[in-house]
């Protein structure tokens, strides 16, 4: 073969190679986005959350249509179409891989929730979601950690749930295990912690708790020389319950609701007797 003859092979081959290269390239852009179970993301691989968890999470968390559910990685979307199309609710789901993203808002408008639902590209970690009333994830232990600060400064009364892992030392307010699977649910508590001014009428008392997340423990001074330990101590988001036997022997029962550095509510007695309270962080 001369040489010319060599050369116009060798362009004719390279030009072949190089249009099946571009039709191979074309058709993998043609085909549509499927994510594969297991494969890796930024912190964690994904896995889907399974239906009767998806269930059970947000059922756990008693979502309505009044809540606003973020949903942290939302990986093919299924959480944020499920907390839109059967609770009701409006929900985003923060995914870090743009393709799956775009993947799982067209599961949202396939699903028909657009209207309430969306999914939007971003690092959980960057993004706010400081407005959730509801916050969903299934992430590692060590990401739920990370998370943990900014989930406790999270307004009080949140409702948070975890696919499988904990919190670690932040006890969780409820288990749920469906075939095995676990689902831990938690609400963001008030923070009470430290010495408060208790007034009831003309009563005025020192009122101090100590807070380990939503267990609290407290006294109250009863005078110059007295200090009572309270019974029943309780905290549920920003809804505070305890009860003190006064100097005269009566038993009152105090429940309220805190907000920031005040509480307020009413208090009954085993006697009958009744009254509102209130107290203001000292």
């Amino acid at each position: 073969m001369t040489p010319p003859v060599r050369i116009a092979a060798a362009l004719a081959a390279s030009l072949l190679f190089a249009l099946s290269a571009a039709a191979q390239t074309a058709a993998q852009q043609a085909k549509p986005y499927e994510p594969q179970i297991g494969q890796a993301g930024k912190d964690v691989i994904w896995v889907p959350t399974p239906d009767e968890v998806v269930d059970r999470m947000l059922t756990m968390a008693q979502v309505t249509k009044d809540d606003l559910v973020y949903d942290l990685g939302a990986g093919n979307g299924k959480i944020a179409i499920a907390a839109a199309k059967k609770f009701g609710a409006r929900s985003v789901g923060i995914e870090y891989n743009p393709d799956m993203a775009k993947h799982a808002q067209g599961n949202v408008e396939a699903a028909g929730v657009a209207a309430r639902a969306k999914i939007v590209q971003g690092d959980i970690f960057a993004t706010n979601f400081s407005e959730a009333t509801v916050v969903t994830m299934y992430l590692l232990p060590g990401l739920n950690m990370k998370l943990r600060p900014t989930i406790l400064a999270m307004k009080p009364g949140t409702r948070i749930v975890s696919h499988s892992f904990t919190m670690e030392d932040w006890e969780p307010d409820e288990i749920s295990i469906m075939d095995g699977r676990r689902a831990y649910f938690w609400v963001v508590p008030a923070n009470v912690g430290g010495s408060w001014q208790l007034e009831s009428g003309a009563d005025r008392h020192e009122l101090a708790f100590d807070q380990r997340f939503q267990k609290i423990e407290g006294s109250v001074n009863l005078g110059a020389t007295t200090q009572a330990g309270l019974r029943d101590a309780r905290l549920r988001g920003f809804h505070i319950s305890f009860a003190l036997v006064d100097g005269s022997g009566v038993l009152k029962t105090y429940t309220g609701r805190v907000a920031g550095g005040r509480m307020e509510g009413g208090w009954r007695g085993d006697n009958g007797t009744e009254g509102r309270w209130s107290a203001t962080k000292k």
